[in-house]
């Protein structure tokens, strides 16, 4: 098996990054190691430029969330780590789909119409294509898996279309057609200011996220100050209906040690937030931390990071070659 997964550059990762789909990419990266397949992990700085970027910050970026993966557990002695921009095959073989990718399909993907907004017309065209570039992203490694949620499944139905229509048009057999892995369900995390909202790095609030930088007392605070309500926990997942921040707490508290909210419940019945906060701090606090001092060790170590994404990258660049090479020949383009 060969997975490929990648994430955009946002920097430091938070928790709701973390629970929902980071602890889900380390499962996975083991369990495929075991087993001897390849994992390949990206961070998707091409397609962080389709909307402007201040290039330092782009560049900072990709570090610190490459340091952010390593701390939380993606190994690159079991993983391939890299970022895009070091392997040019991604970036030419989205060029050459894109005489095999269709307008039509393009004007479907539902993400370019909420990205773009109502200023279609002053959108990037890389923003249009993008998909193109993701289909490229996984067709280059003969990828046979790829991790999706549901906002991500109809670019996947696109790499497999764009696939298949170079296969056949072109008379090769040259792209394998991924198939989707569906994670187990993840954690939805919420903010901790508003428990119907998710919890965002854009969020003007940082009391609103636990991030995987804050330290033990940072979170004890954050933790202190989340919005809650006056009931007690109840003793079963009913009784958190209409009760969005009661809800969310309480979930963080069972991702964190993989127990079922029907288990915490148990364990907290008829108790306030008062008993509840503390016991929810300390153990963020015990399951953070080692990710914590490992990510600002790693984080201020440029030299390690750049040379773990080239180790990497150079990997990445190896099972691309052949694959790229055929694009070019089944294309009739001489070099």
């Amino acid at each position: 098996m060969r997975i490929v997964s990648g994430i955009q550059p946002t920097g430091n990762l938070h928790l709701g990054n973390y629970l929902g789909a980071i602890r889900n990419w380390v499962r996975m990266q083991d369990e495929n190691a075991a087993a001897g397949g390849d994992t390949l992990f990206f961070l998707a700085d091409l397609h962080a430029i389709t909307v402007h970027n201040k290039p330092e910050e782009l560049a900072a970026n990709t570090r610190e969330m490459a340091a952010a993966l390593i701390a939380s557990g993606i190994d690159p002695a079991k993983s391939v780590l890299f970022n895009q921009a070091r392997v040019p095959a991604h970036a030419e073989l989205a060029w050459l789909l894109n005489g095999t990718a269709r307008i039509g399909w393009m004007n479907r993907m539902t993400q370019f119409k909420e990205k773009s907004g109502k200023n279609r017309e002053g959108a990037s065209v890389g923003l249009f294509v993008y998909p193109v570039l993701m289909a490229a992203d996984v067709l280059i490694y003969r990828t046979t898996h790829v991790p999706v949620g549901e906002d991500q499944k109809q670019h996947l139905e696109l790499a497999r279309d764009i696939a298949t229509k170079f296969n056949t048009d072109f008379e090769t057999e040259l792209f394998v057609l991924p198939d989707p892995i569906i994670p187990p369900a993840a954690a939805r995390i919420m903010s901790l200011r508003d428990g119907t909202a998710k919890m965002s790095k854009s969020d003007p609030s940082d009391m609103s996220r636990i991030n995987l930088s804050d330290d033990d007392d940072m979170i004890a605070q954050k933790i202190k100050k989340a919005k809650t309500d006056p009931e007690p926990l109840p003793a079963s997942p009913d009784g958190l209906e209409g009760r969005p921040e009661a809800r969310n707490l309480v979930s963080i508290y069972a991702a964190l040690g993989d127990q079922s909210v029907e288990q915490v419940l148990a364990a907290f019945e008829g108790q306030g937030f008062g008993a509840f906060k503390p016991a929810l701090a300390e153990r963020l606090i015990e399951v953070l931390g080692p990710i914590r001092r490992r990510f600002v060790e790693l984080k201020s170590d440029h030299a390690e990071l750049d040379r773990v994404l080239e180790q990497g990258a150079d990997k990445a660049r190896t099972l691309a070659r052949p694959v790229l090479d055929g694009a070019y020949q089944a294309l009739g383009l001489q070099r």
